[in-house]
């Protein structure tokens, strides 16, 4: 097997890295907080990916790191009738108030008649009978779901538009996972920066793989690699993506992995500023925002400050755990609170060159931002609080019109070593 620095180890780096400035169990001292005597509020964990036999260990995680509320992501199809979703139901009786769901779609069968509107319909049911909370959407839109005749199904295909009314019309918010970060269009050898991930999920890469690099992975995981299908661009993915939300102005949508671009800031602030029907979440990126120069980041906070919602991509489940990204050496429950920590860190303080959440993502360190007690109050907690107030999405996207500006492609520049060779 390839070797690579053990993620177990990675994540020890960055707990010793913050060992002697706790204070209270949960956050920084005091004297490295953006304001004394602030107290950070019970925080709202809006992505996470929860199974019904990881209940006691969500529940260990929950109270050691001060977590009101996780909003699982991962609340099942309409596949099996409504199976998933009474497990799902299951697992909020074990932790009652400390957990809401989101519907994910059936994908089997799209193309044929009537596949929208009986998945709307399966949304409509889970809401109102079910209690779920919105709709989620991965990457496999776009990436990898295809239709009746085989073909990718693209993030703006209009078929789907009776998915996403149907959401606006119940008030509810649609998270959606568009593309990955850019990295994984690059060349997959050890210069790519994600090589860490990458390296372990080679088919999780969309760029190609050479046949030295290739070797070097089981036969399986080979024919995994050989057999992924050609994806559109990361920009041409990002611009699909905008021109639905601009289709559907009363829906409101949660661009989750901080817009799905976080290495391209002024895009985002682009996309938040030209649809005012979009969030975003802070999951799995706070590595890759964290790269921009810290006043900058703080100012795009504080600009966006009703529209950013505080997640971390955490999956739990009775024998698995994964925190923002896994490597080969799952990650134990030791390993949760330093991450959480990390995120205080970095939101809370203004120390320089620290280590990120899940290093896993990239070996750099990043700035902290230090955002005022406003705005920490209303990332943690209170801006999720208003997305999962039904009536007050309707009430939000009333007057929200079309866009009519034009869409811009996020910036995509290719280091050198991993530019195409001229033909």
């Amino acid at each position: 097997m390839i070797a690579r620095r053990p993620i177990a180890i990675l994540f020890a780096v960055a707990a010793l890295a913050s060992c002697g400035r706790a204070g209270d169990k949960g956050g920084p001292a005091a004297k490295d907080v953006a304001q004394p005597g602030w107290k950070r509020p019970p925080i709202i964990d809006f992505h996470a990916h929860l199974s019904l036999d990881g209940a006691e260990r969500v529940r260990q995680i929950a109270d050691t790191n001060g977590i009101e509320l996780f909003v699982n992501l991962s609340g099942g199809s309409a596949r099996h009738g409504t199976q998933a979703w009474q497990i799902s139901q299951m697992l909020s009786r074990e932790l009652p108030g400390r957990v809401v769901h989101f519907v994910n779609p059936n994908w089997r069968d799209f193309g044929a008649p009537g596949w929208a509107e009986r998945e709307a319909a399966a949304l409509e049911t889970a809401v109102l009978q079910f209690g779920f909370a919105g709709l989620k959407i991965s990457k496999g839109l776009g990436l990898g779901h295809t239709d009746e005749n085989d073909r990718l199904v693209a993030v703006d295909d209009r078929r789907l538009d009776p998915l996403w009314a149907k959401a606006g019309a119940l008030g509810v918010p649609v998270c959606i996972h568009v593309a990955d970060p850019r990295a994984f269009w690059w060349p997959l050898t050890e210069r790519n920066e994600r090589w860490d991930e990458l390296g372990v999920h080679p088919y999780w890469a969309y760029g190609p793989v050479p046949a030295a690099v290739l070797s070097r992975f089981p036969d399986e995981i080979q024919q995994l690699v050989l057999r992924r299908p050609k994806v559109p661009s990361w920009p041409a993915l990002l611009q699909a993506a905008e021109r639905m939300y601009r289709n559907h102005p009363k829906t409101i949508f949660v661009a989750v992995h901080f817009g799905n671009a976080a290495e391209d800031l002024d895009y985002v602030d682009g996309l938040l500023d030209r649809n005012p029907n979009v969030w975003i979440d802070t999951a799995a990126r706070v590595g890759e925002f964290g790269r921009h120069p810290a006043a900058r980041l703080r100012a795009f906070f504080d600009k966006w400050q009703d529209r950013i919602v505080f997640g971390t991509d955490i999956g739990v489940g009775g024998d698995h755990l994964m925190l923002g990204s896994n490597g080969e050496i799952e990650p134990e429950l030791k390993d949760v609170e330093p991450f959480y920590r990390g995120h205080w860190r970095f939101f809370e303080t203004s120390e320089r060159a620290i280590p990120h959440p899940s290093p896993i993502q990239g070996r750099w360190t990043i700035d902290a931002i230090g955002l005022s007690p406003a705005v920490l109050d209303k990332i943690y907690r209170a801006n999720a609080l208003n997305l999962l107030d039904r009536g007050g999405v309707r009430a939000r996207t009333a007057s929200f019109a079309p866009s009519t500006a034009p869409i811009p492609p996020p910036a995509d520049p290719t280091p050198a070593w991993a530019a195409p060779s001229p033909p």
